[in-house]
């Protein structure tokens, strides 16, 4: 199609006859001028491209500030032009439109770098100032893939093509915007699958040789069944795209054959309450399927999305899907949000932040470490379907399908979230992993004394309860990571190098890419900052007032004491010598688990004998009323009860078994392997004492590693 400023100011009088037109003009004189120079890789001029843009901006019929964005959104980008030019030329609201959107990189999904994260976030930031930065956006991509074919390299359209699927199709629809929805998903779809693409083309080709029959009986039958009801209504079939027909093949495992809705009929009346009327009358002509009725009237999705759908048998025992709508309804159900410019002249665009799945990624924003996080769960939050769930007061809380307890709690307020121990699910106790259906009325069930583990992630869908999960882990993770490094810190420095250290906090947290002191002793904790590596830079510092000796070894350390020992994030027990109260000790630094504890005997320990730093001196504090696993490999005579009187022995003295495992089974003998949790080195070897007087009993031992 080719584009012209006249037919652009044609189509802009055509639905907004007070529009200013020379600015429209002066726009387009500018976008000219600075892209006079540049063709596309069709090599047509470059001028083509914002113009197409703008065509479809009016084509939503959208404000003029918007259209002029349109022709000028990549000329800050792309030439020598400036913000304070488009500013000074047009308006302050302009550009800031532009710079919404030019400043906006390629969102290259299939990269996990920090960067390409990034641009997600502030495009989520620049939709929550203004709605219209991202419909422009949509159009500038909807141009783009219609001239996906032009561009030379596969790889190349391939990343364009995943990026629009993944993140700009569940934009559009967010927004309301099924027609450019299906519209991105199909082209991306065509290059990202070409055969499965061709494959279900060629079978809706043989389709409309078979079925235009069953089409048009359909229409006439429903025709005739609301003449009759008195209702003025039109219907038309809509058949479903390849896009959508593959993902239903996919979800339910079926091939084509097996689809039995390829085409969907739509009815258009005049007011809501004829809606209603109108699906009375085809319930009670025709046979309904059984769980497939859906009111988005009375309960509009998140996107204003409103209709009534139904699914009835049709002609030769087709199953057929209805839509039934108003005008209005329909308009917003193919525009979406820009609808509103054409309903509501002169709603302010800035008040569209309001829509509840934007507030809703921005919560997720709020709650997530970092840029790849916040991609991670945005991502999720997207592709869901809207289930509607209800509070004891009635308000409507909008859910994925299979969302459970804790996503509703965490929709509620994070703090709820934080402290939610169960739910009343229509008036019935249930558990937090429990699966919300659409319609439920939930009341959460709170107490201050529970706190979010780690499991709870894993029962959790919604980014935003995901998130909020994560950072409060993060947060119990710091705490102790924090508190092992406090100890590092103390033991692993002498005093004149912490001095040292506290005079030029500056520069050792500049030196470390650090922001607080508490960020450095989480470093080391976590294993991420050597105590080696804090000391030579002490060294380094004040080598002369130090008065520290740079070749301080390993075995002049002090240790690291470690009080009251538990299986922890921080600090845990090496699961291959199990080391216990009364063993020499050594401990490992692992980047993201922290320590390590080994008995000092343990074969593991060589392979980190090139590795000097990651080496700790522990010994063992404090220990009474904690247990530790203890491991004992034995040789029982193959007996009856021997297996019993063995267990029976050590639960007589206090040994309680966490792992029983027969490792051998000969004629004569057993050999087995036993775990139990025990106080000490001493209650062990008392434990093995006894095991030795058994006559059964022909070898006992712990071994050194597995």
């Amino acid at each position: 199609m080719q584009y012209d400023i006249d037919g652009l100011i044609k189509k802009v009088k055509a639905y907004n006859p007070g529009a200013k037109i020379a600015l429209l003009q002066q726009a387009y004189d500018f976008a000219e001028h600075h892209h006079r120079d540049q063709k596309r890789s069709s090599g047509e001029a470059y001028i083509s491209h914002p113009l197409a843009v703008a065509y479809s901006l009016a084509d939503l019929k959208l404000d003029l500030p918007s259209i002029i964005t349109g022709l000028l959104h990549d000329t800050v980008e792309d030439t020598e032009a400036t913000l304070d030019d488009i500013r000074k030329n047009f308006s302050e609201e302009i550009a800031y439109l532009v710079d919404g959107v030019t400043k906006l990189s390629r969102i290259e999904l299939q990269s996990k770098s920090q960067t390409q994260a990034e641009n997600l976030r502030k495009l989520v930031l620049a939709m929550a100032q203004d709605i219209r930065v991202l419909i422009i956006k949509l159009m500038d991509r909807l141009h783009n893939m219609q001239t996906l074919e032009y561009i030379p390299s596969l790889q190349r359209r391939q990343s364009i093509a995943l990026e629009t699927i993944e993140i700009y199709a569940p934009l559009a629809q967010r927004i309301g915007m099924f027609t450019v929805q299906e519209q991105l998903q199909n082209m991306a779809f065509a290059v990202l699958n070409p055969d499965a693409y061709e494959a279900i083309q060629q079978r809706l080709a043989e389709f409309h040789e078979k079925g235009q029959d069953i089409v048009k009986e359909v229409i006439e039958d429903l025709e005739r069944i609301l003449k009759e009801g008195g209702m003025t209504a039109s219907v038309y079939g809509r058949e479903k795209k390849p896009y959508s027909i593959w993902r239903k093949m996919q979800r339910k495992n079926i091939n084509f054959d097996q689809l039995s809705d390829l085409f969907a009929v739509r009815v258009i009346v005049e007011a809501k309450a004829d809606c209603y009327q109108t699906l009375g009358l085809i319930h009670h002509a025709k046979v309904v399927i059984p769980k497939t009725f859906k009111d988005y009237i009375s309960t509009p999705k998140s996107n204003h999305y409103e209709a009534l759908h139904t699914k009835v048998l049709g002609p030769h025992g087709t199953r057929l899907e209805i839509q039934i709508r108003t005008k209005h309804m329909q308009e917003v159900a193919e525009r979406g949000v820009a609808a509103h410019w054409q309903y509501k002249q002169g709603i302010p665009a800035r008040d569209m932040k309001n829509y509840q799945w934007l507030q809703g990624l921005l919560d997720i924003l709020e709650q997530t470490s970092g840029a790849e996080e916040f991609l991670e769960h945005t991502k999720l939050e997207m592709f869901q379907d809207q289930a509607f769930c209800f509070t004891p007061k009635g308000d409507i809380i909008n859910l994925p399908n299979g969302a459970t307890v804790i996503d509703f709690a965490y929709a509620l307020h994070s703090e709820i979230g934080n402290t939610c121990k169960g739910a009343k699910v229509n008036g019935r106790l249930v558990p937090l992993k429990t699966e919300l259906q659409n319609g439920d009325q939930v009341e959460i069930l709170t107490d201050k004394n529970v706190r979010p583990s780690p499991e709870w992630e894993q029962i959790a869908i919604t980014g935003k309860a995901q998130a909020n999960i994560r950072r409060f882990i993060r947060s119990q993770k710091r705490s102790q990571f924090k508190k092992l490094g406090q100890s590092i810190y103390e033991n692993e420095l002498t005093p004149e190098q912490k001095d040292t250290l506290r005079k030029a906090p500056a520069n050792a947290l500049r030196y470390f890419h650090l922001f607080t002191f508490d960020d450095l002793l989480v470093a080391l904790g976590e294993g991420k900052v050597q105590a080696s590596d804090v000391r030579d830079f002490v060294l380094n510092q004040a080598m002369s007032s130090a008065g520290v000796s740079e070749q301080q070894t390993f075995k002049d350390k002090p240790a690291v004491i470690i009080k009251g020992l538990v299986s922890g994030v921080a600090v845990h027990y090496g699961g291959c010598c199990h080391p216990l109260p009364g063993d020499k000790i050594t401990g490992i630094i692992t980047v993201g688990k922290g320590v390590t504890v080994h008995r000092a005997t343990c074969e593991i320990l060589q392979q980190y004998e090139h590795d000097p730093k990651r080496w700790l001196n522990l010994a063992w504090g404090k220990t009474e009323g904690s247990y530790f696993q203890g491991r004992l490999v034995l040789t029982v005579q193959n007996t009856p009860n021997a297996l019993g009187d063995v267990v029976n022995l050590i639960a007589k003295n206090n040994g309680d078994i966490t792992n029983f495992r027969i490792l051998k089974r000969h004629k004569d003998f057993f050999e087995m392997m036993v775990d139990m949790q025990v106080r000490n080195l001493l209650h062990l070897e008392q434990i093995i004492g006894f095991l030795r007087a058994m006559t059964i009993v022909e070898f006992v031992e712990r071994p050194e590693n597995p």
